[in-house]
């Protein structure tokens, strides 16, 4: 056999056998593993209420008014609790941030445009808005807010809802998560949880 072919050989078999290993076998033994060890991370974190998916707990979501009109631009839903920006809309398969800098005007304009937006919206002063309220992520798929940003929109809530919004803060303080291995970054919390919480109040 020449040895070209030989050699040709040697790396169509080693091309099949990695295949295998890297690409069937290794993801089925983590896949097992995670199943066996986290089955409901492995599977998304998936969230369920009165028995269906609402979502998942890893993945931020907006909370919208109903739209008649696809075409329309979408607007916070005032009862409930909002996420912070997305670059992507929050659709995961658009995950990822803008890429401006901190000294684009295009980022500038739109932190000055969404300051305004919330601070109507929630109706608090502009200069209290918290940073998370005016920046996306770097995913853009962010589920927690800051314990300043929730705190901010009790009011609204409470007022559309007609509640206390000692309520609204307690349940703030029952879905604030801890940083991270106790030291890492700031607490946050969880916006799809807190608002079925919310949700539960009406039940």
């Amino acid at each position: 056999m020449p040895a070209f072919l030989r050699t040709h050989l040697t790396a169509l078999r080693m091309l099949l056998a990695m295949t295998a290993v890297l690409g069937l076998a290794y993801p089925l033994l983590v896949t097992g593993i995670s199943q066996l060890a986290f089955p409901a991370r492995a599977d998304g974190s998936i969230v369920e209420h009165d028995g269906r998916p609402v979502g998942s707990r890893l993945i931020g979501q907006t909370f919208d008014l109903p739209r008649t009109d696809p075409d329309a631009p979408a607007r916070p839903d005032p009862k409930w609790f909002q996420p912070r920006p997305s670059a992507g809309g929050y659709d995961p398969t658009a995950s990822g941030a803008s890429n401006l800098g901190p000294n684009s005007t295009d980022l500038l304009d739109a932190v000055a445009q969404r300051r305004a937006a919330i601070a109507a919206f929630d109706g608090v002063d502009p200069a209290s808005v918290p940073p998370d309220a005016l920046t996306a992520s770097g995913s853009g798929l962010d589920p927690h807010i800051s314990v300043a940003y929730a705190r901010e929109q009790v009011d609204r809530v409470a007022r559309e809802r007609g509640i206390p919004a000692q309520q609204l803060n307690h349940l703030i303080d029952q879905h604030t998560d801890g940083r991270p291995l106790g030291f890492l970054g700031q607490e946050g919390v969880n916006v799809l949880q807190l608002n079925l919480a919310v949700a539960a109040l009406d039940e």
